[in-house]
């Protein structure tokens, strides 16, 4: 008797079938992720030496919004690109 897990398993392979991905595809893929993880961490650095040298604290405030706001970006920069690898349309 199955599951009730593997039952709706089941029905997502059916209704969406997972495509198996080429090793230059998770190359890419890998490639994209490092790359993405180096813009982020560039963006903190710099952001936070910024929040470092003000007193102000609305000034600070604004900085970590716009962390927030960038890493938001970077991370649907990077799934709309992954996507696209994942499809083969580069």
């Amino acid at each position: 008797m199955k599951s009730a897990y593997e039952i709706a398993m089941e029905r997502l392979n059916r209704t969406a079938p997972a495509t198996k991905l080429t090793a230059q595809q998770k190359a890419e893929l890998a490639e994209l992720d490092s790359r993405y993880a180096a813009k982020v961490a560039e963006r903190e650095i710099a952001l936070k030496d910024e929040m470092a040298k003000t007193d102000d604290a609305e000034k600070r405030e604004s900085f970590r919004e716009q962390l927030v706001f960038e890493r938001k970006k970077l991370q649907a920069e990077l799934e709309d690109k992954k996507e696209r690898v994942r499809s083969g349309t580069r």
